[in-house]
């Protein structure tokens, strides 16, 4: 009642002004509703309510019913919008007044949903609180810039600022001129990241046109993390839209420039504040016994890390995009980098997500990962160096297929996100990955139907 009288009062409220509750979808993507402000107390008293099924929808928007069996065959029943007062935030970009909320799906009896992303990833959290541990995450957003032509060309292309002739000028890694020649829209960006109480922290340019990358500050609420990263998303498109513009986190819009990464950062404190990683000066043997955890679970959950056809054109050989089952002392070309070993900021980086993936399950898959190193006392196998590479290290799939079918397989999969939601995901990707394999490209017209 208290958020609805603030709101209230607001005199600089337009008549139009809305609060959109938002959930995520298994693709990350927001689905949700818009209720006028003067109608706000129905978003705190359970009264907004969606299918359940809403979060089984696959990229195209299908409930998929014929083989999840969550739609029409049951019903299609309501679940309850239960909205977190903590991510109650401004829409700059809407009407004045305009809020927006991120909430997850309960089911009628009170209890989450199982194909809800944030209660799966509440739940591996609860398995760190039981430990008596908190996990501390930070993300690192990479994502394209295009114009606003997508549409009617049918093809992604950079700004116009960043071309000459109608062609990108050459590769633009930390390049203070990309930066100032959208300046216009970064700085849209930020203020509308402020505007939110996004925590975000250095903008860079990255190797492709158009392509930046937004660093989110540390936070020892995992999901407060994965939120941020949600919405930055969001906040980049809708900045995009103020400027004629479009922003991608598609893993990979352009055969010939790199694809966009969704790098993760992370630590773990005890109840006295102590990061549990800290080596101390010493053998880091809990970080390393960490990053075998993650090494060994790479390959049953790189469906959650690439989710789509697209994100496996991201592995490329000699790309930073790790292909390797690799772990090092900061060397990028490793799927698990450890960026710093003693003291507070001792970590892990994460190298392998693309931006594509959805955060609270990518943050989830990760988090279990780590867990089976926390638990167990495990072997990463040999440093990555400068100068030394271990040439047998196990490799991840070029495959979206097999990737759907080690998923589906996966013990560890089936412990971290539960036996039903390893089944809802597997299956809405398999068939996805089946409709990719029939899908005649224009790659088969240009090569094979000259020639055969």
């Amino acid at each position: 009642m208290g958020i609805y009288k603030s709101m209230a009062a607001d005199n600089a409220t337009d008549g139009n002004a809305r609060i959109e509750v938002l959930i995520s979808d298994m693709n990350g993507r927001l689905r949700g509703k818009q209720i006028p402000i003067s109608a706000e107390k129905k978003v705190w008293s359970g009264a907004v309510r969606l299918p359940t099924s809403t979060q089984s929808l696959d990229i195209w928007g299908d409930d998929n019913d014929d083989i999840t069996g969550l739609s029409l065959t049951i019903g299609d029943p309501d679940g309850i919008c239960v909205a977190n007062e903590r991510t109650l935030a401004d829409m700059p970009w809407a009407p004045a007044g305009s809020k927006q909320v991120l909430a997850t799906m309960h089911e009628l009896d009170g209890s989450p949903s199982f194909q809800d992303p944030r209660a799966i990833l509440a739940s591996v959290v609860d398995r760190y609180r039981a430990l008596g541990l908190t996990p501390v995450v930070a993300t690192e957003l990479e994502f394209y810039l295009l114009a606003g032509d997508w549409r009617e060309r049918g093809i992604p292309s950079p700004p116009a600022a960043l071309t000459y002739q109608g062609e990108p000028n050459g590769f633009q890694l930390y390049d203070m001129d990309a930066v100032d020649l959208l300046g216009d829209y970064l700085e849209t960006l930020r203020s509308y990241a402020r505007a939110q109480g996004l925590p975000a922290d250095a903008t860079t340019a990255e190797f492709g046109p158009g392509q930046f990358e937004v660093n989110l500050l540390h936070r020892p609420d995992v999901l407060a993390a994965a939120d941020d990263c949600i919405m930055l998303k969001r906040v980049a498109e809708q900045a995009a839209r103020k400027h004629g513009l479009k922003s991608t986190c598609m893993a990979k819009p352009y055969t010939d420039h790199a694809g966009s990464g969704l790098h993760v950062h992370a630590s773990i404190i005890d109840a006295q504040g102590r990061n549990v990683l800290d080596a101390a000066g010493g053998e880091p043997r809990r970080l390393k016994s960490i990053c075998a955890g993650l090494l060994q679970t790479l390959q049953d959950a790189q469906l959650i890390f690439a989710p789509y056809a697209n994100s496996y054109r991201r592995f490329q050989p000699g790309s930073f995009a790790p292909i390797d089952l690799t772990w090092g002392f900061g060397h990028r070309g490793t799927a698990v980098r450890i960026p710093e070993k003693d003291g507070p900021a001792a970590r892990i980086e994460h190298r392998v997500a693309g931006a594509d993936a959805n955060p609270y399950l990518m943050l989830a898959a990760i988090l279990g990962g780590m867990l089976l190193g926390l638990e167990n006392d495990l072997d990463p196998g040999a440093e990555t160096t400068p100068a030394c590479v271990p040439a047998d290290a196990p490799r991840l799939t070029h495959d979206f297929l097999t990737a759907v079918e080690r998923f589906r397989a996966s013990a560890f999969i089936a412990d971290i996100f539960g036996e039903r939601y390893q089944k809802l995901y597997g299956d809405t990707k398999h068939k996805e990955a089946i409709r990719h394999l029939r899908s005649v490209s224009d790659f088969d017209y240009r090569t094979y139907l000259p020639r055969l």
